[in-house]
């Protein structure tokens, strides 16, 4: 190598300053300070904030939220539209998805607190819907949607009526926002129909339906929202055949959702008084939900409830027993489920099991005492088996309210008969303290009460009780007796 002794270049060789450059950054940094000032005074957005529209993360989860929606997996819906609104916190329809969705699964909750909590949850997300987006007519929609079913799930007028004046706010603002927004129309008519303005609500109803009808830019997701309020409308004015058949349009529409097919049922069971045919139709639209819920690994004691109350009603205490028994066995920590099967043994004059099972529902029981009823009702065991202690858990009783008081009062006939007075009398004071007004609960309590007295005999038992029956496989229609 020659070495010179000159220094070795590391770099280029410097060139001249070119003004052409020089100008172009001048300019450059003088835009940037102007947009700068821009975003600052909010008269343009940051390309950095949240976009309006889900990212595409987001959208992802979007997209896997509507799709368990569609085949009836309102939980997996809910986590996805979680995740997908937590992304994009500033997108008011994400929220709102999330509550409608959140809304629907309320229906599926097995008692009242269990609803309310879920339709709490609701509330918050629309509300974070409304802070991201106020007016966006569908946001106000959905709020409507929330807080009249939230209405509809508490005893205390005061909280009802406040929800129900919220509902009716949000669709009348839905409306304002966008005069042709049929989904608000339909939701206002929910409301009409829960502040007992009947008539008005099937007008409204059948308003937004005959128009939805009209139009092709409809989603099917609203079709099926508009469909649904319509037979709730009908339901509640006792127009069942009509309800049914806007119902079947809504799960035409969603045929994997099982609230509509229990909406269904619950209808022909009503009609059963009309046509006893109508009884083995609504156990065929029960079994169809159980079915759903089966092929998509889902432990629902819904429809094996619904199946439950349909045979109950119909005095075959027995299969009504084996169906609450397999709800029973999908969510033993549910003291409603208890208090359901309770009911059954108490009609069947079953009144020794029904005292055990009604404690576990009003008062609750312990681990050794859910152990029994679970080996007696569901599993076939032996309790006392090393392999039974795998069943059992303490169980909370449930609080009294209108979901409840069956319960309540049914306990304290069970309690009387066997002549547990003094806890039979701890029962009728909570009672009488609440429900005193009532005339059914006034002399429920009143006959149980001459029963300790000694002057009123105890109704017979029967003597053989319905034993506790391992699980079999769901009635179907083709199968009732």
């Amino acid at each position: 190598m020659h070495l010179t002794g000159d220094q070795m270049p590391f770099s280029k060789e410097s060139r001249r300053s070119n003004p052409w450059r020089i100008l172009f950054y001048v300019l450059l940094i003088a835009g940037g300070i102007w947009f700068t000032s821009l975003v600052e005074a909010e008269r343009v957005h940051s390309p950095f904030m949240p976009t309006p529209t889900p990212t595409r993360i987001a959208l992802s989860y979007v997209k896997e939220g509507q799709t368990y929606f569609s085949v009836g997996d309102l939980n997996k819906a809910i986590e996805a539209y979680q995740n997908a609104a937590n992304l994009d916190p500033n997108n008011g329809r994400l929220w709102a998805e999330l509550a409608r969705t959140q809304t629907y699964s309320s229906e599926l909750r097995t008692n009242l607190e269990e609803r309310q909590q879920r339709l709490a949850e609701a509330r918050q997300s629309i509300d974070r819907a409304v802070e991201a987006d106020p007016d966006d007519s569908y946001v106000q929609a959905i709020r409507a949607f929330v807080y009249d079913w939230s209405a509809s799930a508490v005893d205390a007028q005061d909280i009802r009526q406040a929800f129900l004046k919220e509902a009716e706010e949000a669709a009348v603002h839905a409306k304002h926002i966008d005069p042709d927004d049929v989904l608000g129309l339909a939701f206002y008519a929910e409301v009409l129909s829960d502040r007992n303005k009947w008539a008005q609500a099937i007008d409204v109803a059948s308003q937004a339906a005959e128009q939805a009808e009209t139009r092709s830019d409809i989603p099917n997701q609203t079709m099926m929202d508009i469909h649904r309020v319509y037979g709730a409308v009908l339901e509640a004015n006792g127009r069942y055949p009509q309800a049914i058949e806007e119902y079947k349009k809504a799960a035409e529409i969603a045929p994997a959702l099982t609230f509509l097919y229990l909406r269904i049922g619950a209808n022909y069971r009503e009609l059963k008084r009309v046509d006893p045919a109508n009884m083995d139709k609504a156990l065929e639209y029960f079994t169809k939900a159980a079915q759903i819920n089966e092929q998509l690994g889902i432990e629902d004691p819904i429809p094996y409830l619904a199946i439950g109350k349909t045979y109950m009603q119909d005095g075959e205490f027995f299969i009504a027993a084996i169906n609450i028994a397999k709800a029973l066995r999908f969510a033993s920590d549910n003291p409603d489920i208890y208090g359901r099967l309770g009911i059954v043994y108490f009609k069947a004059r079953n009144y020794e099991s029904a005292l055990d099972v009604l404690k576990c529902a009003v008062a609750g029981c312990s681990e050794e005492e859910d152990r029994k009823i679970l080996c007696e009702t569901v599993y076939g065991c032996d309790p006392e088996a090393p392999e039974a202690l795998q069943y059992g858990q303490a169980i909370d009783g449930l609080m009294l309210d209108s979901s409840t008081v069956v319960y309540y009062y049914t306990y304290g006939s069970a309690l009387a008969f066997y002549g547990y007075c003094d806890e039979a009398e701890d029962i009728f004071k909570e009672l009488m303290t609440i429900y005193g007004s009532d005339p059914i609960v006034a002399s429920i309590v009143a006959e149980n009460r001459a029963i300790c007295d000694g002057t009123l005999p105890a109704p017979a038992s029967t003597a053989t009780p319905i034993p506790g029956t391992p699980i079999v496989n769901t009635p179907t229609a083709s199968n009732t007796p």
